[in-house]
């Protein structure tokens, strides 16, 4: 099987389900397929849980199952387990968004602590992740990114990110755990950017352990990456990025709008495809500067990374190079990309299934918006229920 077909082949993609399962993956999708009833079912769902309504049964057997892993690590287990048989990682991502309070801050980093002890000992969690925003207010990234000077308690309030942020590389370096730190809103991102690069020259001086995030429909993003690494080699440290094309583009084009300010989002897929490419094409060939964690659900993009590894001799399993998808999404490419030999990881997204919602509502909310994602999935699921047909 040449490259270009690789990930055609359905009996790897879901060598995992069983008929049940794909058929509810089956059912999920062809619901995601349809704009209405996501938004439906979604106002549906909010007012179930709102009422304390006895639905979380009936969420834990159809959507919560077949995106997230479980609800905490000790449930994860048998998924972990399970994917890694056939050679694809797991990075567990703790999905509780929207937290405030200084408290929730420390519970979010003691969580990623816990993660990456838990990982320690298991080869099949190479890598950790966290959210900026995990860790500290958006209000205060915003304002150390408008460059504002900050208050007394202010100043003492972000001293505490800081920590908390130095508390999980310290231990990845420890653990040999990767880190992965997720990118967020434009107008935060300065802040977050600055004090990943800080991480990255304390802990990634023999070799990467902490990784930004690079969200490629961003038009800057590029020229971000070329001075950071410019920086690096002045500096004598390795760089970690993760791309990913991006999560947040109506909000990021509305608050441009209105506040009167050119979009930092490209202007239309065909150059958010282009530069995701032209990013990638760079690390490749500076790989031993710097580090990717190509995080992408487009065939063209992951295609295009395999057959620039092959010209530029960069084996396989270098572990320079993962590719990953998330959990419940893309088995056609993470476990074909797997057997085909290459580092692959899924996010694992776990936690309280009413905590979890919110994340699973803009999964399915964002499938609706990508054209051809859902599409793709339903008729790989088709394909391979019909060959398991031929087979019986």
């Amino acid at each position: 099987m040449t490259n270009n077909q690789l990930f055609e082949n359905t009996k790897v993609a879901f060598q995992l389900k069983t008929d049940s399962e794909l058929e509810r993956a089956y059912f999920l999708f062809k619901m995601i397929s349809h704009e209405p009833l996501v938004r439906i079912g979604t106002a549906a769902t909010n007012f179930a849980l709102k009422a304390h309504l006895p639905v979380e049964g009936l969420i834990r057997s159809t959507v919560f199952d077949h995106f997230c892993g479980g609800v905490n690590e000790e449930d994860c287990l048998k998924v972990i387990d399970k994917m890694y048989e056939s050679g694809v990682s797991s990075v567990l991502d703790y999905s509780v968004e929207g937290k405030e309070t200084e408290a929730q801050f420390d519970a979010a980093m003691e969580k990623t602590l816990k993660i990456i002890r838990f990982s320690d000992d298991r080869d099949a969690m190479p890598i950790a992740v966290f959210k900026p925003t995990g860790f500290g207010r958006f209000h205060l990234y915003e304002k150390k990114s408008q460059g504002k000077s900050l208050s007394a308690d202010e100043q003492n309030e972000w001293d505490r990110v800081v920590a908390r942020y130095h508390a999980v590389c310290k231990l990845g370096k420890e653990k040999d755990v990767e880190i992965l730190i997720d990118g967020e809103e434009s107008w935060m991102q300065d802040a977050a950017d600055i004090l990943v690069e800080e991480m990255m020259s304390h802990y990634n001086t023999d070799k990467p352990i902490v990784y930004n995030t690079l969200q490629l429909y961003r038009w800057d993003r590029l020229d971000y990456l070329v001075q950071l690494h410019k920086r690096a080699i002045k500096q004598g440290f390795k760089i970690g990025v993760k791309i990913v094309r991006g999560a947040y583009m109506e909000k990021e084009r509305e608050r441009a709008h209105e506040k009167g300010y050119r979009s930092p989002i490209c202007d239309s897929k065909f150059e958010t495809d282009r530069n995701f490419n032209d990013t990638m094409k760079y690390i490749l060939e500076n790989i031993n500067d710097i580090s990717v964690f190509v995080g992408t659900h487009n065939e063209v993009s992951n295609y295009i990374a395999m057959n620039l590894m092959d010209k530029l001799n960069i084996a396989k399993n270098d572990n320079n190079v993962w590719f990953g998808q998330l959990y419940g999404m893309s088995d056609h490419i993470s476990f074909n990309l797997a057997a085909a030999g290459y580092n692959v990881a899924k996010y694992v997204p776990f936690g309280p299934v009413k905590d979890v919602m919110p994340y699973l509502i803009r999964r399915a909310e964002e499938n609706t918006s990508v054209a051809g994602q859902t599409s793709r999935e339903l008729n790989l699921i088709k394909k391979e229920r019909q060959r398991r047909k031929l087979d019986d």
